[in-house]
């Protein structure tokens, strides 16, 4: 409680030196109010690591996904929707990235930037809703409602473009991450000097998953990011 009422504070202070807008959106204040609305409607975070200059904060040599992945390999029993926590950890380290865990409030849908803006155009005319990430100008995050974990197993129905952590490759066009995935949450910055952000915020509605797929796979067939050799992942 002390940690979050330090950070509490000095956030107040921040908005108070510099306005409303607190400097703009890439300030402390700006990026708290993000992280916040997106816990606010559910989304489930745990801390993730950041930029470190051009490497990864995890010292890892050679990290495969530099500013991409939690902290703890215990991210999954982290993840919460308490606000205090989110704020008890930006105190400790406010430049720490989030994940949000899928498969709990949310899945996500994840196209390559290129089939991504088209989806999005042709999701806005049909006036279908949802909240939608960019990641730098490489990838589209298209947040939905969930299939959830349902109580009797045989009800959850897989998928053969479901993702894990450690099989995004096998999936480097089309991925869907539900139960025991996660996506980086916006705001977070990446090694590159890119980031991760809101195209449609946290707000909009979670649209019905297979509506939004339907979109997304013919938008993936017309630029060609259905071959794997096409998309490889580097």
């Amino acid at each position: 409680m002390e940690a979050s009422s330090r950070w509490s504070a000095w956030w107040r202070r921040d908005r108070q030196r510099t306005g409303a807008d607190a400097g703009g959106a890439d300030s402390p204040a700006a990026r708290l109010d993000l992280l916040l609305a997106a816990v606010r409607v559910g989304f489930p975070v745990a801390p993730a690591a950041h930029p470190a200059g051009y490497r990864c904060s995890c010292d890892r040599v050679g990290c495969p996904a530099p500013a991409q992945h939690p902290v703890s390999f215990a991210w999954q029993s982290q993840a919460t929707t308490d606000t205090e926590q989110l704020t008890r950890w930006l105190s400790r380290d406010p430049q720490t990235n989030f994940i949000t865990a899928t498969g709990r409030a949310h899945d996500v849908l994840d196209v390559p930037a290129e089939a991504g803006r088209l989806a999005l155009a042709r999701l806005t005319e049909l006036g279908v809703e949802g909240p939608v990430a960019a990641v730098g100008e490489e990838r589209y995050l298209f947040f939905t409602a969930t299939r959830g974990t349902p109580e009797d197993e045989d009800e959850w129905w897989s998928s053969a473009l479901d993702t894990h952590p450690d099989t995004v490759s096998e999936h480097p066009g089309l991925r869907w991450h539900c139960r025991g995935s996660y996506t980086l949450l916006p705001p977070a910055a990446l090694p590159d000097g890119s980031e991760v952000r809101w195209l449609r915020g946290p707000e909009q509605p979670l649209p019905d998953p297979l509506r939004v797929l339907d979109v997304l796979t013919d938008a993936c067939t017309e630029v060609g990011a259905v071959a794997e050799e096409q998309w490889l992942i580097g």
